[in-house]
């Protein structure tokens, strides 16, 4: 007869295991908002966001929300990779600072991307020409009309989900605690970002395959291009040269790294995903921000370069922010620091404190 003593134990450790792994397990769901009315003044009678939740939401005595997190990711990408060891892993778990028991963690899916609305459902071209404005809009009638959150305690986001952090805390300044926004700056995209965002948009539209964006197979030549400079921009050189210090590993890196970006990419989709920073500029209206905000970039983050000294000035207008550069490391990722909490978790962790309630 096995040892109970043994067994209690071996249960105990499965049961930690189990409970563990169920924080960072989430639940996914659809929100079909009606009648959804674009800045462009188009509409579709319905706007299909899908989500992530963890946890389980909780009110205080008044009725209001006091444990919702907020998590948009960048260009292209979806609420799944923030359900990750290196993201999940480091801020979900029992015990750490947004632990799934305690907050409740909604990941969407913006407008355009993974399993929301999106061009190459079927309407392709004609689908209407959403911007960072609508996306927002449309994540806050998911909160409020459907998930029954009335108050945010943090919005953040990395990259393109930084850039909609600054215009939460300005278009709906009353509705949450606190804001951070990661790999981002708060003034419309100019200089090398447009140019290369330009880049990525006409190697599409200029490959004769795109043919308007009716094409029957994907426009290869173009969204490979498109790739090439999306390369560019997100680019690391210290790492890049870490990991291809000879002519033949540059090559074969490139090689790979270009087949695995193009992969299962709509170039319609992946158009719509740069066009839609066309008119985002928050800096005009940086005074309506009123919840602490403490912004975060890292030094080697080619998209958002230290020297532009744009984030030091713009941060002086909004009355409760303050702005972190983290120093070039073996650590950091460029512009990917964003989704490594462990490089900017301590900032996080003074953040939430400085904005606890009594």
């Amino acid at each position: 007869m096995a040892n109970p003593k043994r067994f209690l134990l071996l249960l105990l450790l499965f049961a930690s295991h189990f409970t563990a792994h169920a924080q960072v397990t989430p639940v996914e769901g659809d929100f079909l908002a009606r009648d959804f009315k674009f800045e462009s003044g188009e509409t579709l009678p319905e706007l299909r966001l899908h989500y992530r939740t963890l946890g389980t939401l909780r009110k205080d005595a008044s009725g209001q929300v006091r444990n919702a997190v907020l998590i948009m990711h960048g260009t292209g990408g979806t609420g799944a990779q923030f359900v990750s060891r290196t993201f999940a892993g480091v801020l979900f778990g029992a015990g750490q600072l947004l632990d799934a028991t305690k907050y409740f963690i909604v990941l969407p899916d913006a407008i355009g991307h993974g399993k929301s609305s999106k061009p190459s459902d079927g309407l392709r071209m004609k689908f209407p020409r959403y911007n960072y404005n609508d996306m927002v809009a449309a994540q806050h009638r998911l909160l409020t009309e459907h998930l029954g959150v009335n108050h945010l305690r943090l919005v953040t986001g990395t990259s393109m989900g930084g850039m909609h952090t600054w215009v939460w805390g300005e278009k709906y300044p009353d509705f949450m605690d606190a804001l951070m926004p990661l790999a981002s700056l708060p003034v419309m995209i100019a200089g090398r970002n447009r140019m290369l965002r330009r880049m990525i948009m006409d190697s599409i539209k200029n490959d004769p395959d795109w043919q308007n964006g009716e094409y029957k197979t994907q426009p290869l030549r173009g969204l490979t291009q498109a790739q090439y400079g999306l390369l560019v921009m997100t680019s690391i050189p210290l790492q890049l040269q870490k990991q291809a210090p000879t002519r033949e590993q540059a090559d074969k890196l490139f090689d790979d790294r270009v087949r695995a970006a193009v992969a299962g990419k709509d170039a319609n989709d992946m158009l719509y995903y740069f066009d839609a920073s066309r008119d985002y500029d928050p800096s005009p209206l940086l005074e309506k921000i009123t919840a602490p905000l403490v912004a975060i970039n890292s030094a080697d983050d080619q998209v958002n370069p230290p020297e532009l000294g744009i984030a030091e000035r713009e941060i002086k207008r909004v009355k409760r922010g303050r702005f972190i550069l983290i120093p070039i490391s073996d650590q950091t990722r460029g512009h990917g620091t964003h989704s490594l909490p462990e490089l900017w978790q301590q900032h996080l962790a003074a953040l939430l404190k400085e904005t606890e309630r009594p």
